[in-house]
């Protein structure tokens, strides 16, 4: 595994005890720790402090208790990290492996989970455009570099039988203003009406709806796009399937094999999708909103904070909101509540709902208590040097 780690760094935590033979890379997000160079967020993290100096106050969500480590495995190779070397960094050590992988022709699994496009945004100097377009924009222009560099060794090793899969995990941070990219015509209009962000941390398109690509010369149909909708819950059971292995049948899993519309061979992926709270508004972890086929239904509603600081108030649905995704991208007008659409896919809903929670309800394979277990419980010790502690 190379690349950014949200589970940390601290005992079973850790890649390497979490089934990787080899990890590079920052262990949470990389605005979790303040770096020498102040100024990459918006708005600015102060550097941190040196000596006795003490810490300069800052704004709630701008971590400067410890500076960010780079693990190489067990070990830390750079504290604080250089965010403007990072890119090249992940580029030479994922070429490598593939390289040693496919040098001794062992099959490999390789997961790249790059900081792009996240804030801070820090780029290389050469990377940086002369024109002035902006952090956000050379930022990706990086990232495509690094993915390209990637794409390229795998071409030039083990084309044939090499499956690559990009995705996002989110959409834009609308927070961070122009460091935050574009939700094109994702716009939750609706949302926006009420106020707040429609983006990253809710349930609206421009949250949860990402850019994904797959390339498999010879096995996926290039210049292809799909209709079907998929999560990237899917990756994990279509990796395993076309590895040829097999899941163990005491466990349910949320993905679905994907590999028929990988191919070509398919344009129908889920029919029900379900969309946690993610921040904004609701109970953390509650299912929120459902996706069925073209519909979405909306029980919890509430706007992310916005580039202008402004929050849109929490506001719980007794009868989902219901759009028609097809007719209505930017989620604007609800189905009315006495039409024949509405009442024809409301009892739909509201039985995908029932289901899943009843699915939930049932499976006790999870036996862990994180609020007692302490050896589920991160640390948060100022004095440990990897360590990161969010102070009130």
């Amino acid at each position: 595994m190379i690349g950014k780690w949200h589970l940390g760094h601290h005992g079973a935590y850790h890649p390497n005890f979490r089934g990787f033979d080899y990890y590079f890379g920052i262990p949470y997000s990389h605005d979790m720790g303040c770096t020498d160079t102040p100024g990459y967020n918006h708005p600015p993290c102060p550097a941190c402090p040196r000596g006795d100096t003490p810490p300069r106050k800052s704004e709630k969500d701008c971590y400067t208790d410890v500076a960010l480590p780079l693990f190489e495995n067990l070990n830390i190779v750079e504290q604080p990290v250089n965010l403007s070397s990072l890119a090249q960094k992940y580029a030479e050590k994922a070429t490598q492996f593939i390289q040693h992988a496919s040098s001794s022709g062992r099959p490999f699994l390789l997961y790249v989970g790059l900081a792009h496009m996240h804030v801070p945004l820090s780029v290389t100097q050469h990377s940086e455009d002369p024109g002035g377009q902006g952090s956000y924009s050379a930022g990706l222009q990086e990232m495509d570099s690094l993915v390209g560099q990637i794409k390229d060794k795998v071409d030039s090793t083990a084309k044939e039988n090499t499956f690559l899969w990009f995705t996002g995990d989110n959409g834009p941070w609308a927070q961070k203003c122009e460091l935050a990219g574009s939700m094109g015509p994702f716009t939750g209009s609706w949302q926006t009406r009420q106020g707040g962000s429609p983006a990253k941390q809710t349930t609206w398109e421009g949250g949860h709806r990402v850019p994904a690509l797959a390339y498999w010369p010879g096995r996926i149909p290039a210049n292809v796009t799909s209709t079907a909708l998929l999560s990237v819950l899917d990756i994990f059971t279509t990796v395993v399937t076309l590895a040829q292995a097999s899941l163990p049948p005491s466990r349910r899993f949320d993905g679905v094999d994907a590999s028929e519309v990988l191919f070509g061979r398919s344009q129908t992926g889920r029919r029900v999708l379900f969309h946690p709270n993610s921040g904004a508004a609701g109970e953390p972890g509650a299912l929120q909103t459902v996706r069925l086929e073209r519909y979405k239904a909306f029980y919890i509603t509430g706007g992310a904070k916005a580039c202008d600081g402004t929050v849109g108030p929490e506001q719980r649905h007794e009868l989902p909101l219901i759009f028609n995704l097809d007719r209505d991208t930017a989620e604007g007008l609800p189905l009315e509540r006495g039409s024949a659409e509405c009442q024809t896919v409301l009892p739909q809903v509201q039985k995908a709902l029932a289901d899943v929670l009843q699915d939930i309800a049932f499976d006790n394979i999870s036996r862990a208590d994180y609020t007692q277990d302490p050896s589920v419980t991160p640390c948060c010790d100022p004095s440990q040097t990897a360590c990161r502690c969010r102070t009130v």
